[in-house]
């Protein structure tokens, strides 16, 4: 019941009062990106959505412009040469504190994706989509947060990513997302995770240090 109707329910519920009630933050946050860098306030990418018929189904995510126009368009950060360049100062802040991902409330709202799942892949991330069809990840909604993300978040590698995404699958429940949902705001505070251009960093610390 909870997977079916409920979870829908409750991202219905809580995106609605979320854009209600965020109405001055977003006029603050729009008003310093515009001051900061002309150009559009939103920042508008191809990602997959959930698997519904053996075939990628695509959306658009909405997040606050944290880079420069100047930015290569469709090319994850960590593939960026420099990627730190790219980003404004307010940008910097958005990204440290994950308020450029505020945004994504109206995708929710409008059911492309859901509070807690998988992150949602790039339209060109084939590796990472063909990893998490090992674990069924791609046959959920995707969200603005999710088990991958309290375990490691931009340091995870690939395959790694993929299998948390399939334990979140296994797990769903209503507990296990409120139990996402604190761990995520525990990472938010103190900036967990979060390395520009940082896929597989864990790794690499772990590599480093032997």
């Amino acid at each position: 019941m909870y997977k079916a109707y409920f979870k829908r329910l409750i991202d219905i519920f809580l995106s609605t009062l979320g854009i209600i009630v965020l109405i001055p933050v977003w006029i603050i946050l729009a008003a310093a990106i515009k001051a900061d860098n002309p150009g559009p306030i939103f920042f508008r990418q191809k990602r997959i959505g959930r698997d519904k018929s053996s075939e990628k189904q695509f959306f658009q995510i909405f997040k606050y412009r944290s880079m420069k126009m100047s930015t290569p368009h469709d090319v994850p950060t960590h593939m960026l040469e420099n990627p730190e360049q790219y980003i404004t100062r307010v940008g910097g802040f958005l990204r440290k504190t994950s308020l450029d991902e505020l945004p994504q409330i109206f995708n929710i709202w409008l059911g492309q994706m859901s509070f807690i799942g998988p992150r949602p892949a790039l339209w060109n991330q084939d590796d990472l989509y063909t990893e998490r069809a090992k674990y069924g990840a791609n046959a959920v909604t995707p969200g603005l947060t999710g088990w991958a993300q309290i375990n490691g978040r931009d340091e995870l590698e690939i395959n790694v990513k993929a299998k948390l995404d399939g334990e979140y699958v296994k797990k769903m429940s209503l507990l296990f997302d409120v139990r996402c949902l604190i761990g995520t705001i525990v990472c938010v505070l103190r900036s967990d995770g979060i390395v520009e251009g940082g896929t597989g960093e864990m790794n690499k610390k772990e590599e480093t240090k032997i």
